[in-house]
């Protein structure tokens, strides 16, 4: 790992208020154990990304008169989260306290975004392109990647007291850190020589996560238990999601979908993705 020993860039972009408020009657439906979320007005796209032990659910829905958004799902209520000056944004990660964390595109670029009560702040990684925050845990540490000027690849990170540590998978020319828990493990992928591995980072020390019999895994969630969920992909099924829990691998797949996903866990094990039915992609709540 490489640590920056500049400090962070953080940019707070002030008490902008969250707008678009909508009940979620009639959009939450009951399918084989799955509750399927829907943002009202989305036009054939809403991912469920991030959840936390209150039952608050992040994600990113897309509209067709306005954009790509993103929302948080609380008390059966869904909220449009757009950073000022935004044209794209989607929310990744939220903690118990609730503070969301995500990536927003402006006229400057690709950017981190941190929302602590009410207050947004943008994160960007010194000498990064680009940055996307991921992940957030009760501690406020943040992962995530970013895309660096000097070698055009991407790197993963974590911030955690101000500093910026870079995280990269062994011999990697692409990484992301995608989850962390309370304990500061932390989950990704990297992609090298050999293909796509998933990975967790633990106590410093990186263990490559490879689904048996799939190809391609995302490891992008883990509780504070240890539990990891992720996606891999399968030829004769496509892609799906897994649970990996004890050192078994369960899939996760939503009936009739060409496509699942499976992104966060909170720690009751609750599980939160996405699917795609009918080209149309829908958020998904997995209670434990």
């Amino acid at each position: 790992m490489v640590i920056f020993t500049r400090g962070s860039r953080f940019a707070t972009l002030g008490l902008a208020p969250l707008f678009a408020i909508w009940t979620a009657s009639s959009v939450l439906a009951k399918q084989s154990g799955f509750t399927v979320i829907d943002v009202p007005g989305a036009s054939a796209l809403t991912e469920a990304h991030g959840a936390n032990t209150q039952g608050d659910i992040v994600g990113t829905y897309y509209a067709n008169a306005t954009g790509t958004h993103g929302f948080l799902l609380s008390k059966g209520v869904f909220t449009t989260i757009d950073p000022p000056g935004a044209f794209f944004t989607s929310a990744l990660g939220i903690n118990t306290q609730g503070d969301v964390v995500g990536t927003y595109a402006n006229a400057s670029g690709g950017h981190g975004f941190l929302l602590s009560k009410g207050a947004f702040t943008t994160i960007d990684v010194p000498g990064a392109s680009f940055t996307q925050a991921l992940g957030i845990n009760p501690e406020g540490d943040i992962v995530g990647e970013y895309v660096s000027v000097s070698d055009t690849r991407t790197h993963g990170f974590l911030l955690s007291g101000g500093a910026f540590t870079t995280i990269d998978g062994p011999g990697a020319f692409a990484t992301e850190a995608l989850g962390i828990n309370f304990a500061g493990d932390i989950v990704g992928l990297y992609v090298n020589a050999t293909g796509q591995h998933g990975f967790l980072l633990s106590k410093g020390v990186l263990t490559s996560i490879d689904v048996p019999g799939g190809s391609f895994p995302a490891v992008n969630g883990i509780s504070s238990g240890g539990d990891i969920v992720g996606s891999y992909f399968k030829p004769s099924a496509g892609r799906r999601g897994f649970l990996l829990s004890k050192g078994a691998f369960t899939t996760i797949d939503v009936p009739g979908a060409s496509l699942t996903q499976a992104w966060g866990i909170d720690s009751a094990g609750n599980i939160v993705g996405f699917f795609i039915n009918n080209r149309d992609r829908h958020g998904f709540l997995l209670g434990k």
